[in-house]
């Protein structure tokens, strides 16, 4: 591709953007939008901690977090099974369980 001014053939693509699948990305909802729904329909606020430990034990892969604690012995607080059951019900609404 770094020698595309060189290049002595061309292959013209046309692509309808309608014909495609919603891909696995589009489908998921971010963690903002998991937040909004728990709050207009259970009335509970949630943090990005407690939505990432429901979606673990979803079995949803999370990516590495590169901020880990240098202690050992780190505590995070558990997400209580009020909420958790709020983030499950956002989970399955944005279909991604």
């Amino acid at each position: 591709m770094s020698k595309l001014h060189e290049a002595k053939h061309h292959v013209n693509v046309t692509l309808e953007m309608d014909e495609l699948d919603v891909t696995s990305v589009e489908s998921k909802a971010t963690y903002e939008e998991i937040k909004e729904y728990v709050l207009e329909k259970h009335g509970l606020r949630v943090t990005n901690l407690y939505i990432a430990q429901v979606k673990r034990k979803c079995g949803i892969i999370e990516r590495e977090n590169y901020n880990k604690s240098k202690s050992e012995v780190a505590k995070q607080t558990q997400c209580p099974e009020d909420k958790e059951m709020a983030i499950r019900d956002a989970l399955e609404y944005f279909g991604m369980v």
